[in-house]
C-alpha cells in the first residue's frame, strides 16, 4: 500500500530537468510512495539572454528550488549535480547522489568531424567558461563562441549554421534519447567535466525525517564520494560552479577513490593538473589534498584571472 503523504518533487521546468525529476518519482513509486512533481522557475531559466556568468556566480539554476525546500512548497529538490553551489544552505542538506552516468563532455558538429577534424577558425559554442579554456588549449586556432538554452535548442542553433559545432554533456543527451547527434567523445586527457557533472543531487530539509527515510536508499555511496571529493575541492579552491575547473573522481573496485583536477585561465594558455588517490571513504581529505595542491602551483591566481575575462566579456 503506498504511503498516504505525497512527496512533493521540485524540478526545473526544461525537458531534461523534468527527465530527472520523473526517474527520481519512478525509483520512489517502485517503492510505494507517492509523488507529485512541482515545476519552479529559476533565473537561469526566466533570463536566456547574456552569458551564464552574467547572471551571477552560484545558484542561478538552484536557488529558487531551494526556496521552496525551506519555505515548503516542496519536499524534495532535484538538483543536476554540476549546478549545485557548494556553500551549504542553512536548513537543508544533500541527501543522496543517485548512481552516476557517463560523465565526459562530447561535441556535436555540423560535419560530423572530430575535435581535431575542425577547421581553423571553426566556431565551437559553449556556455561553459571550464569548456572554452580546455578548448582553447587543444585547439588555439578555433573560435570558442557563447551559447544558452537548453539542450534542444543549442543542437537547433547548430542545426541553423549559428555554430560550427558545439559542446554538451553525454549524459543529457543519452537521457533525452539524443546520444546518435554526438560527432566525438572527449577523452578525459583532452578534457575534464564539471563538477558532479553526470550526476543527480537531492535535497531535502534538515528535519524531515519522513522524507529522509524514504530517500535514504536511492543513494549510491561510491558515486556520492566521487563528487564529495569533486565538491571538496571545488570548494577549497573557492571557484564556484563557474570557475575553469574539471575533475573527475571514480571509486574502484577495490574501493579505492581517484582524483583528477586540472585548472586553466579563460584563454587556455596556462593549465595546471593534479592526480591523488586514497580510500573512498576519506573523500574529502582526498579534495583537499589535490586542490591544496593546485593552489600551491597558483590555481587561485588562474581563477581569479578568468573571473575578471569573463566580466570584461560582459560589460
Amino acid at each position: 500500500m503506498k504511503t498516504t503523504d505525497c512527496i512533493r518533487i521540485g524540478t526545473r521546468g526544461s525537458k531534461l530537468a523534468r527527465w530527472q525529476a520523473e526517474w527520481i518519482s519512478q525509483q520512489l513509486c517502485e517503492r510505494d510512495i507517492n509523488v507529485e512533481l512541482v515545476t519552479i522557475a529559476t533565473q537561469g531559466d526566466e533570463n536566456v539572454s547574456g552569458s551564464i556568468g552574467s547572471l551571477g556566480s552560484t545558484g542561478i539554476f538552484t536557488k529558487a528550488i531551494q526556496r521552496a525546500l525551506l519555505e515548503n512548497q516542496i519536499d524534495l529538490a532535484v538538483h543536476s549535480l554540476k549546478d549545485l553551489p557548494t556553500e551549504p544552505v542553512d536548513g537543508i542538506f544533500l541527501i543522496a547522489v543517485p548512481k552516476r552516468v557517463a560523465c565526459m563532455d562530447v561535441l556535436l558538429s555540423q560535419k560530423n568531424c572530430t575535435i581535431h577534424q575542425l577547421p581553423a577558425e571553426s566556431r565551437i559554442g559553449t556556455g561553459s567558461i571550464r569548456r572554452q579554456s580546455q578548448i582553447l588549449f587543444l585547439r588555439n586556432d578555433v573560435r570558442v563562441l557563447d551559447i544558452r538554452g537548453n539542450i534542444e535548442t543549442r543542437i537547433g542553433k547548430l542545426k541553423n549554421g549559428d555554430y560550427d559545432s558545439i559542446v554538451l554533456a553525454r549524459a543529457g543527451l543519452e537521457r533525452l534519447g539524443l546520444e546518435q547527434q554526438i560527432s566525438y567523445e572527449f577523452t578525459m586527457d583532452e578534457m575534464l567535466p564539471a563538477v558532479g557533472q553526470g550526476a543527480l543531487g537531492l535535497e531535502i530539509r534538515c528535519d524531515d525525517e519522513r522524507v529522509q527515510k524514504c530517500v535514504r536508499g536511492l543513494d549510491h555511496p561510491p558515486s556520492h564520494q566521487a563528487v564529495l571529493a569533486e565538491r571538496t575541492l571545488l570548494a577549497q579552491l573557492r571557484g564556484g560552479c563557474l570557475a575553469p575547473v574539471g575533475a573527475w573522481g571514480r571509486v574502484d573496485s577495490e574501493g579505492v577513490l581517484k582524483l583528477d583536477a586540472v585548472v586553466l585561465d579563460a584563454r587556455g594558455t596556462k593549465r595546471l593538473a593534479v592526480s591523488e588517490q586514497g580510500l573512498a571513504q576519506s573523500a574529502i581529505a582526498v579534495g583537499e589534498k589535490v586542490a591544496n595542491e593546485l593552489l600551491k602551483q597558483g590555481a587561485a591566481s588562474l581563477i581569479d584571472t578568468s573571473r575578471d575575462t569573463e566580466s570584461q566579456n560582459d560589460n
